[in-house]
């Protein structure tokens, strides 16, 4: 059997200590990581292959329910709280299981053994093209914003910031052009300067080495113009 990749994220450090130990008791999971907040986890989602997913409810700034809506491509999810009421929130998410706390050791093991036979399941179904993702989602005032992809007009960096402008405002999230960047369909936007990333379909014109969306004149940089007009000219 592989083993499972887990990742824990519970506000509560007892509560991550015996997780992490129920995890160690089991020969078939692996636990990569450790979080205290929705925030952090969803860094490690987005740079791990994880498989289960042990969520707390009750986090600040973004909760374990709101987390879960946010999530793309979600793992198994294990609910693991101290408040019973949210029991129907996970069926309607579609968990794997509610494990009310304090739970002991069997009622754990009966847990991952049912999500460990829903990933062997899913494992063997055949592979289906996934749709090109809609949306994206960035980290600003402690909370994950939901950003359509269709709206953004270009992209400014700031030095360890970013600017995305919509068609509706303009959104500010500590970023790298770099992880932007690899969040965008790369058929549809194209970097043309060290601090700025555009949306093709946006383009109303381009004129002496600038790019022309609504009233914003970028300009183009010497080490981007050829992939840039590469494009244009298949476009023509």
């Amino acid at each position: 059997m592989n083993r499972i990749n887990c990742l824990v994220v519970d506000d509560e450090p007892a509560a991550l200590e015996v997780l992490e130990h129920f995890i160690g008791r089991v020969y078939f999971l692996n636990l990569v990581k450790k979080c205290q907040n929705a925030i952090e986890a969803m860094q490690i989602l987005e740079e791990t292959q994880i498989d289960l997913l042990f969520l707390d409810i009750h986090m600040p700034d973004v909760n374990g329910i709101q987390f879960l809506k946010s999530i793309i491509t979600r793992p198994a999810v294990i609910f693991t709280t101290g408040f019973k009421e949210y029991a129907l929130d996970g069926y309607e998410l579609d968990v794997v299981d509610f494990l009310l706390k304090p739970f002991d050791f069997e009622r754990f093991l009966r847990a991952v053994n049912k999500a460990s036979s829903l990933i062997s399941k899913a494992a063997k179904q055949p592979v289906t093209r996934q749709k090109p993702q809609q949306y994206i989602f960035i980290k600003a005032d402690y909370k994950l914003l939901k950003i359509s992809i269709d709206d953004i007009l270009f992209i400014e960096g700031l030095k360890d910031y970013i600017k995305i402008y919509t068609k509706q405002k303009l959104f500010l999230t500590l970023m790298s052009m770099t992880s932007i960047e690899e969040k965008l369909p790369s058929d549809e936007f194209c970097r043309i300067h060290r601090s700025y990333i555009i949306s093709l379909g946006k383009i109303d014109s381009v004129s002496r080495h600038r790019v022309i969306i609504g009233e914003k004149f970028i300009p183009i940089s010497l080490p981007y113009r050829d992939k840039f007009y590469g494009i244009i000219d298949r476009a023509m």
